[in-house]
């Protein structure tokens, strides 16, 4: 899932369970976190993010998604135990398609999230990396 440039990107691993979409998810972020399979489509699943998907002011930024990414297409670095950076990934992320979720007009009329959304925003795992949002 991509952001503007106020906020970072962040990577969901998805899968479908009985013809839905769910996710497997890591993040310090209590609210981007794993997702029940579900969701009917992709867009529906990541739109079940946008919500919480704010920045430390408060702007919404998630702006779209990519198309599904096989990793199975990276078995050959051996990505699952490689004990350096595997570049690749992040990299055809990039280049992958992606979907843009709002328009113009829904741009301008997007709601900051309220203090109550930012007082639980702040509910991290690592209390270390806390100060990033």
């Amino acid at each position: 899932m991509s952001a503007n440039d106020k906020d970072d990107d962040h990577v969901i691993a998805i899968f479908k369970q009985d013809g839905r979409w769910g996710a497997i998810s890591k993040s310090n972020h209590a609210t981007l976190r794993y997702r029940d399979a579900v969701y009917r489509s992709l867009r529906e699943l990541v739109m079940s993010y946008f919500n919480e998907y704010y920045n430390g002011r408060g702007q919404k930024t998630l702006r779209s998604y990519s198309a599904p990414l096989d990793l199975r297409k990276f078995n050959s670095i051996d990505w699952v135990t490689s004990e350096t950076d595997v570049w690749q990934i992040p990299e055809a992320l990039v280049k992958a398609r992606h979907y843009k979720i709002l328009t113009k007009a829904q741009l301008k009329r997007l709601r900051k999230a309220d203090k109550i959304e930012l007082k639980i925003g702040k509910i991290t795992e690592w209390k270390k990396y806390q100060k990033r949002k």
